[in-house]
């Protein structure tokens, strides 16, 4: 993520970067350490998406400050 917004990693703690999931379940995580996006917990996609044929999981990036 630090890298697709080119910012150096220290940057996202300073902006207070985090991840918004809709809905009530936090499916995505920012790694601190590395700037990844990365799974929160085990995604099943049977129970999330079992009558639709194209599953997508959508959240948002928010970060502080003027880019």
């Amino acid at each position: 993520v630090a890298k697709d917004l080119g910012l150096q990693l220290p940057a996202l703690s300073d902006r207070s970067a985090r991840i918004l999931d809709k809905g009530r379940t936090q499916y995505f995580a920012l790694h601190g350490k590395t700037g990844h996006l990365v799974t929160a917990e085990r995604i099943d996609r049977e129970q999330l998406c079992r009558l639709v044929e194209k599953c997508v999981l959508r959240c948002e990036l928010v970060v502080e400050g003027e880019m």
